[in-house]
């Protein structure tokens, strides 16, 4: 297999004039300028708000504002910062949603949306609560607090990566075992050539929400099983959802989660530390309205520079999982051999996905996760004939 790896920004010559028609082209982009506008005005307006109340007294007095105890500004800290940003956000992602409808993207109606928003707000709140009172009550034990948080975050984040899959899926869709036959025998015959123990092969209910294609292997050990979308067995050929399932399988066989998890622990106790430097500095303190970190009334500058640093780390972030998405491809092409369905699938995924072949390059080097379909294309086709 040749061994070039193709990465980074897009243009159009990154794919041929027979990939995709100019209507999907024009559709395409024309989604990606609905959409962006509105998305990007969001993530602004949500920074805007958290610099607004953690850089001024105002957060301090909110937090204030439910009272002169310990744990109720703690609680009503943690209340704040999850409600106040999930209303602004609300108009942004409405807006966008109308326009996913409007390119047939949404199945999902507005109750059941609301409903999905009820949900995350559900988990969110014990979270970001569970945080903040472990967070106060040891900055105001020792001086070492800092010390014990990122010992903390790093815990809280190995066993987020682990429930996620068996607690936190199930609460967004249903999952069934795919029925016996030809498909669900090729799905496991790739996983033991892969050397992948899997304890079953479920279809999610996405169709619900979504006509997006895709699959994903999820869990570990005893509680790993392929999921593929009921979506994808409806629209594409079984060839090209095994294609998608190897490329889920690369990231099992190269331990892209476990390799995730862990620095995405390293990640979040240096986080802590660095966080701990910035909010004990006096000026900011004096900024915010506070008298030391640890009167929870801090609760609003913490999040402002959290804010601050995940938006600074967000494209290194970005780059990274576009290198590991590369590795995933590169696995699915030795895997299968078949290059052909490989850039068949691509192609699938980009239109039905209404997804842009080589969007703006500053756009997918900030907020891009995958390489662009083009650059996908690129690669298979360096595999062999197409």
């Amino acid at each position: 297999m040749n061994g070039t790896e193709v990465t980074g920004g897009a243009d159009e010559g990154d794919f041929d004039e027979g990939d995709f028609t100019a209507e999907h082209i024009a559709r395409s982009r024309a989604l990606r300028q609905g959409v962006w506008p509105v998305a990007l005005a969001g993530r602004a307006a949500g920074l805007a708000l958290v610099l607004a109340l953690g850089l001024t007294p105002a957060g301090a007095g909110l937090v204030a504002a439910f009272g002169a105890a310990w744990a109720a500004r703690v609680a009503g800290a943690a209340l704040t910062l999850v409600l106040l940003p999930q209303l602004l956000s609300l108009p942004f992602g409405a807006r966008t949603r109308a326009v996913r409808v409007r390119f047939g993207l949404v199945t999902q109606g507005w109750g059941g949306w609301a409903l999905d928003v009820l949900r995350g707000l559900l988990i969110s709140l014990p979270l970001v609560g569970g945080a903040l009172f472990a967070v106060y009550a040891l900055a105001g034990a020792t001086r070492w607090w800092w010390a014990w948080a990122a010992l903390g975050a790093a815990a809280v984040t190995v066993a987020l990566s682990w429930a996620a899959p068996v607690l936190f899926e199930p609460l967004f869709n249903r999952f069934a075992p795919m029925d016996p036959g030809p498909l669900r025998e090729a799905l496991l015959a790739l996983a033991a050539r892969d050397g992948v123990t899997v304890r079953d092969v479920l279809v999610a209910d996405a169709s619900r929400r979504t006509t997006a294609l895709n699959a994903y292997v999820s869990g570990f050990g005893r509680t790993r099983r392929i999921v593929v979308y009921d979506t994808l067995l409806t629209t594409a050929e079984p060839r090209e959802v095994e294609l998608v399932v190897a490329h889920e399988l690369g990231h099992v066989v190269h331990r892209d989660v476990a390799r995730g998890t862990a620095l995405g622990a390293v990640g979040s106790a240096l986080g802590v530390c660095v966080l701990a430097a910035v909010v004990s500095w006096r000026p900011l303190l004096d900024l915010a309205g506070a008298d030391r970190f640890a009167d929870p009334r801090s609760a609003w500058l913490l999040a402002a520079v959290a804010s601050v640093g995940g938006a600074l780390a967000g494209p290194l972030g970005c780059a990274i999982s576009r290198r590991v998405e590369v590795r995933a491809d590169r696995h699915a092409l030795r895997l299968t051999g078949d290059p052909a369905h490989f850039i068949a699938m691509q192609r699938r995924l980009t239109v039905t996905n209404v997804a842009e072949p080589a969007p703006p390059a500053a756009l997918h080097l900030l907020f891009g996760t995958h390489p662009t379909p083009a650059r996908r294309i690129a690669l298979a086709r360096a595999q062999g004939p197409a």
